[in-house]
């Protein structure tokens, strides 16, 4: 016994449409969720700006050096003979150890040319500045 006839079958129609919706959904929820999970620990300072500037990912010792002369290590206030103890030993067990500092816009460049004379001193040979990017 046939109820219907062979015929009268469509083929199911495929919508793609709500997929498309749904896959940029994904791709915007993923996207929004990686940039916070770059979790920097540092302290607010006004750096200069460099139009070529870049990111350095693998860095051991992010230090900023404040307008008052206060140093941190990554968000940690430290003394400069705590710091400069702490590098050494860390140079001594990384031979790819490297420091950079973040300065304050404002300060004076002899504070931080004297703290990397210190770190180069104490045998550091890898540091860098940091800048913001974008030229002003």
């Amino acid at each position: 016994m046939r109820l219907r006839d062979r015929r009268s079958f469509q083929k199911p129609d495929i919508i793609i449409i709500p997929m498309i919706d749904i896959m940029f959904f994904l791709l915007v929820f993923f996207m929004l969720s990686t940039l916070y999970m770059v979790n920097l620990k540092t302290v607010d300072v006004h750096m200069p700006k460099a139009a070529s500037a870049t990111t350095q990912l693998s860095v051991t010792y992010l230090v900023t050096l404040r307008k008052d002369g206060s140093l941190f290590l990554e968000d940690q206030p430290i003394t400069e003979d705590v710091l400069l103890a702490r590098a050494r030993e860390e140079q001594a067990r990384n031979g790819k150890f490297s420091v950079v500092v973040r300065a304050d816009k404002e300060m004076d460049y002899g504070m931080v040319i004297a703290l990397l004379d210190k770190f180069k001193g104490a045998g550091i040979m890898r540091f860098g500045l940091a800048a913001e990017t974008g030229a002003k």
